[in-house]
C-alpha cells in the first residue's frame, strides 16, 4: 500500500496526458483536460511528491477511478428503480447498496491524499491541509451525503417522511464521475472516437427512459385514486401484478413518449402525470436535437473528406474540359488528386505531420529516415557530416503518381530531388518526338545541373510508378552551402566528376559549359582557391584572386592552394599564387609544407621554383618526413630530404631519431646512410633506448656489426645497454603519424575520405567567416601539442622455463595474463600454471609486467 502512495508524477504536456500502460507493457497517452502549465513554471514531469500522497495521474489510482465507475452505472439504476417502485428495502439490493456504498467510502477517504492541480499555476499541490481544505469546501459534502446507508437514515428522519426513495436518489451525485471518464476516453487517441461518442449517446438515452418510466409508475402508484392513472389504462389492479412486469410497462411509455410516436394506448390521465409529461417532452426536445445533432457530425465527419475529394475531381475535371487541355495533362490533374486522397485516407501526411512538428524534433525525424539514403548520393560524397545533416532538416517529402511531371525542360531550376523509393525516366523532346535519355531509380537525384549552374532544366523528369522523392530549393541549399564554403568546393567537383563519366554528349556539352562558367567566376557556389588549384584551372585562381581571395586561404585540412600546386608540380599555379603574395614555407594541419609535397612527389622543376622563393625544408618537420620515408622504403626520398637542407639527426618531440626508426624498420641501407650523415649512436630516446640498444633486444645483427664497425673505426662513443630486467620500458616503434603526406606516384594511398566519408568537421572552420578570418591572419596550420607519435606498440618480453632450461622464447605481451600462459604452454610443450619474475616473485597482473621483462614460467 505504501509502494501505492509513493507513486511520481508524468504530466508534462501541454494538456494533462494520462499514463496508461497497455498489456504488453509499452506506454500510451491521453489526452484529458486541458492543463496548460504557467509561464516559467516547473514541469510535473517526474515530480517526487511527499509520503501518503498519490499522484492522480498514477496508472494504478486510474484503474481505481474506473472501478468506481462501474459500481455508478449500477447506482444509475437502482436509486431510480427504488425510489419509484420500492416502499422498503428488499434484502438483495439492500446488501448490494451497502457493498458499493463501502466503495465510495473508502474513496471519500482516498481523495484526502490525492494531490490536486492549483489552477493559478498548474502545478501539483501535495500538502495534506490543502488538499483536505479543499475537498472538504467542494464535494465532501454531497460525496458523504450519498454515502450514508439507507438503514441509518430510516432511524434518523422521522416516519411520516418516506426517505428510502428520495434518499436513494441522492446518489445520482456520483453521475460526474462517468461525464468525467467519457470526456478523458473521446481524448483517447488509442480508442475509436465514433464509438465512444456513439456509446456516451445510447448511455444518456437509457438513463432517461429509465428515470422517466420510474417517475411514471411513481406517479401512479402514489394518486389518491389508482383507476385515475395511466397505468389503470391497461392494469385495473397493478398493486398485484408482477414487478418486472410493472417495469417494462412503464419502459414502454416511457420511450413512446420519448420518441415522439404519440399517445395511443398509454397517455397521461390526471393533472399529474400532464404536468410531468409537459416537462419531460421539452426535455426531451433538447435531448433529441442533441442527439440528431451528434450524430450528424459523427457521419458529417466520415464522409465529408469523401465529398471534397468527389468536388476536386468535379472542378478538375470541369477546368480541365473549359480550358481544353490535353488528356495527358488531365490525367496526370486527376492522378494527382487521386494520390493525395489516397495518402490522407491512409494516414500517409508525412510532410504535414512534420511541419507540426518543433524544428529539433523534425530535424531528427528526417534525420532517421532520410539521412542514410542522402549519404550515398553521389552529389554529397565527402561533405562534412554537419552539411548532411543540414541539408536532410530541409528536404521535403513528397509523393508523385504514375506518369506525372516532376520537371519540365527548360524550365527555371527551382529545386533538386533525390528518389527515396520508385522510378522515374529523363526524357528529351527532340523535333516534338519524346526520348527517353536515361532511367533513374532510388537514390539517384535530378535536376542538380540546372540547380547549381543555374541554366535551364535540361530534361523532363516523369514517373514510371507511384514515387517518394524528397526536395530540396535552391536558395536553402545555396544558403547551407554558404556557411559551409569548403563543401561547396566538394559538392561542384563531384558534379564535375559525374559529368565527366557521362558518355552523352549532350553531357559533355554542360560539361564544357560548366567549366567556362567557372573559368568566368559565373558560379552561385562559393569556390575557393583549393577547388580551382586541384583542378588546374589557371582563370577561375586569377578570378578568385582578383575578388579578393586571401593566397593563403586554407581547405578543411589546413592545405593552401599552394600545397596543392606543390604536390601536383603545377608550376603556373604556383606562379600566380606567388604573384598575389602566397607564403612559400606554410604548414598545413600535418605539418606540411609545399618544399616537402614538391619533394614527395619528385617534381623537380617545383622543387626549384620552390626553392629560388625561399622554400626550405628545414622550416617543415624533418623527422616526420623521414619517418615516412623510412615507412614507404624510399632510399632516395630520404636523400633527397638530407640534399634539401633537412636535418636527419634531429631527435622529434619524443626525443627518436630518423636513426632509431631505421633500426627498428631494420633498413640497413637507410642506417648506413644517416649514420655517414653523422647520426649519433647512443642517443637515447624520452624513454631511455638508444640505436644501439634497440639492434640488441631486436637480435639486428646486420646493423649491430655496423655500429661495431663504426665504433672501431671511432665514430660512435661508448656503448650503454640498459641492464636486463630493469631496463626502459616503453615503446619500440616510433614512426609519427604521417596523415596526407603525398606519396610517390604509384604508391597505393587510403585518402581520408576513403576511410570516413563523413567528416565531423570544425563549424566555425567550415564556414565563410572562418575561411576568411584564417586566411586574413595567415594562421600557420601548425597544431599545438601535434603527437608525433603513431601509437604505442606491443611490447616484446622474453619467457623462461626451468624445466627447459637453456631455452628462451621472444614473444609479443598479449593482453592477459592467461593468454601469456597459453602462449608459454605451447612454446615449452608443457602446461604453465603461474609466470614469475628473474627474482622469482609471482605477478597477477599484466598491467606489471614491462616492455623488455624476462619472465620465468612455472609448469604443473
Amino acid at each position: 500500500m505504501n509502494s501505492f502512495f509513493k507513486s511520481s508524477v508524468c504530466a508534462d504536456k501541454l494538456n494533462d496526458v494520462d499514463h496508461q500502460t497497455s498489456i504488453d507493457g509499452t506506454s500510451h497517452y491521453s489526452l484529458s483536460n486541458g492543463i496548460l502549465p504557467s509561464l516559467g513554471a516547473r514541469s510535473n514531469r517526474g515530480n517526487i511528491l511527499k509520503r501518503f500522497i498519490v499522484a492522480p495521474f498514477d496508472p494504478r489510482y486510474r484503474i481505481w477511478e474506473m472501478f468506481l465507475v462501474l459500481l455508478v452505472f449500477y447506482t444509475s439504476w437502482v436509486s431510480p428503480f427504488e425510489f419509484g417502485f420500492l416502499d422498503k428495502p428488499i434484502k438483495t439490493l439492500a446488501i448490494l447498496d451497502n457493498i458499493v456504498n463501502g466503495f465510495f467510502a473508502i474513496d471519500i477517504i482516498l481523495t484526502f491524499f490525492v494531490a490536486y492541480l492549483d489552477p493559478q499555476t498548474y502545478l501539483l499541490v501535495d500538502e495534506r491541509k490543502l488538499i483536505a481544505w479543499r475537498y472538504i469546501r467542494t464535494w465532501f459534502i454531497f460525496d458523504f451525503v450519498s454515502t450514508v446507508p439507507t438503514e441509518v437514515v430510516d432511524k434518523i428522519i422521522p416516519g411520516s417522511i418516506r426517505a428510502y426513495g428520495f434518499f436513494n436518489m441522492l446518489r445520482l451525485w456520483r453521475l460526474r464521475r462517468v461525464s468525467k471518464m467519457f470526456s478523458r476516453l473521446e481524448k483517447d487517441r488509442n480508442i475509436n472516437y465514433f464509438w465512444i461518442r456513439c456509446t456516451k449517446l445510447v448511455c444518456v438515452t437509457l438513463f432517461s427512459v429509465h428515470c422517466a418510466a420510474c417517475f411514471y409508475f411513481f406517479l401512479a402508484a402514489h394518486y389518491p385514486d389508482p383507476k385515475k392513472t395511466w397505468i389503470a389504462l391497461s392494469f385495473h389492479n397493478f398493486k398485484t401484478e408482477n414487478l418486472w412486469l410493472l417495469y417494462v410497462t412503464s419502459i414502454y411509455w416511457s420511450i413512446t413518449t420519448l420518441t415522439t410516436v404519440g399517445y395511443g394506448d398509454l397517455h397521461p390521465v390526471n393533472i399529474r402525470e400532464m404536468v410531468f409529461d409537459i416537462f419531460f417532452m421539452l426535455f426531451n426536445l433538447g435531448l433529441t436535437a442533441y442527439l440528431i445533432g451528434n450524430m450528424t457530425n459523427l457521419v458529417v465527419h466520415g464522409t465529408s473528406r469523401t465529398r471534397n475529394f468527389r468536388d476536386k475531381i468535379q472542378a478538375a475535371s470541369n477546368f480541365s474540359q473549359r480550358n481544353r487541355l490535353p488528356v495527358r495533362l488531365q490525367d496526370q490533374m486527376i492522378s494527382h488528386l487521386c494520390l493525395k486522397y489516397r495518402a490522407d485516407s491512409e494516414g500517409l501526411q508525412q510532410q504535414e505531420v512534420l511541419e507540426s512538428l518543433p524544428k529539433a524534433i523534425k530535424s531528427s525525424v528526417s534525420h532517421y529516415l532520410f539521412y542514410s539514403l542522402l549519404d550515398k548520393v553521389y552529389l554529397f560524397r565527402g561533405v562534412s557530416n554537419d552539411l548532411l545533416f543540414q541539408l536532410v532538416s530541409e528536404m521535403k517529402a513528397e509523393y508523385f503518381p504514375p506518369k506525372e511531371d516532376v520537371i519540365l525542360q527548360n524550365e527555371a531550376p527551382t529545386d533538386l530531388y533525390v528518389l527515396v523509393h520508385g522510378t522515374m525516366e529523363f526524357i528529351m523532346q527532340k523535333l516534338g518526338v519524346e526520348q527517353v535519355v536515361k532511367e533513374v531509380k532510388a537514390g539517384d537525384v535530378c535536376g542538380e545541373i540546372g540547380v547549381l549552374c543555374y541554366r535551364p532544366q535540361l530534361f523532363t523528369v516523369r514517373t514510371k510508378r507511384l514515387c517518394q522523392l524528397l526536395r530540396l530549393n535552391r536558395t536553402a541549399l545555396l544558403n547551407l552551402v554558404q556557411a559551409n564554403v569548403g563543401d561547396g568546393a566538394i559538392i561542384m567537383n563531384n558534379l564535375l566528376e559525374h559529368l565527366k563519366e557521362q558518355e552523352d554528349p549532350i553531357m559533355q556539352e554542360v560539361l564544357r559549359d560548366v567549366e567556362k562558367m567557372l573559368a568566368q567566376g559565373q558560379m552561385d557556389l562559393p569556390l575557393s582557391l583549393c577547388f580551382a588549384a586541384a583542378r588546374d584551372d589557371e582563370p577561375l585562381l586569377q578570378h578568385l584572386l582578383k575578388r579578393g581571395c586571401h593566397p593563403d586561404e586554407r581547405d578543411m585540412n589546413g592545405r593552401t592552394a599552394l600545397h596543392i600546386a606543390a604536390a601536383n608540380g603545377n608550376e603556373s599555379i604556383a606562379t600566380i599564387l606567388f604573384a598575389y603574395g602566397a607564403e612559400t614555407n606554410i604548414k598545413d594541419s600535418d605539418g606540411n609544407i609545399p618544399f616537402w609535397d614538391a619533394i614527395s612527389g619528385k617534381h623537380e622543376s617545383m622543387i626549384k621554383l620552390l626553392k629560388d622563393r625561399g622554400g626550405n625544408l628545414a622550416l617543415g618537420d624533418v623527422y616526420r618526413y623521414a619517418c615516412h620515408a623510412l615507412e614507404q622504403d624510399d632510399l632516395q626520398l630520404l636523400k633527397d630530404i638530407a640534399r634539401y637542407g633537412g636535418d636527419l639527426t634531429l631527435a622529434g618531440n619524443d626525443g627518436c631519431t630518423p636513426l632509431h626508426a631505421a633500426v627498428t624498420n631494420g633498413d640497413i641501407r637507410a642506417v648506413k646512410f644517416l649514420l655517414d650523415l653523422g647520426a649519433e649512436i647512443d642517443k637515447a630516446d624520452e624513454d631511455g633506448w638508444t640505436p644501439r640498444s634497440l639492434a640488441d633486444f631486436q637480435g639486428k645483427e646486420d646493423i649491430k656489426e655496423l655500429f661495431d664497425f663504426k665504433k672501431k673505426a671511432g665514430l660512435d662513443s661508448a656503448a650503454k645497454f640498459p641492464n636486463k630486467g630493469t631496463g626502459p620500458s616503453g615503446r619500440i616503434i616510433k614512426y609519427p603519424s604521417t596523415g596526407t603526406i603525398n606519396v610517390p606516384p604509384g604508391a597505393v594511398q587510403m585518402t581520408q575520405v576513403d576511410k570516413n566519408p563523413r567528416r565531423q568537421v570544425d563549424t566555425f572552420q567550415n564556414s565563410l567567416f572562418g575561411f576568411v578570418s584564417a586566411a586574413t591572419r595567415g594562421e600557420s596550420a601548425d597544431i599545438s601539442g601535434f603527437s608525433n607519435i603513431l601509437g604505442n606498440q606491443t611490447s616484446r618480453v622474453i619467457l623462461r622455463c626451468p624445466e627447459k632450461s637453456g631455452t628462451t622464447k621472444l614473444v609479443m605481451l598479449p593482453k592477459t595474463l592467461q593468454e601469456l600462459l597459453e602462449i608459454g604452454s605451447k612454446k615449452f610443450g608443457c602446461h604453465c600454471t603461474k609466470v614469475v619474475t628473474a627474482d622469482g616473485a609471482e605477478i597477477d597482473e599484466i598491467d606489471l609486467i614491462r616492455d623488455g621483462d624476462q619472465l620465468s614460467l612455472l609448469c604443473a
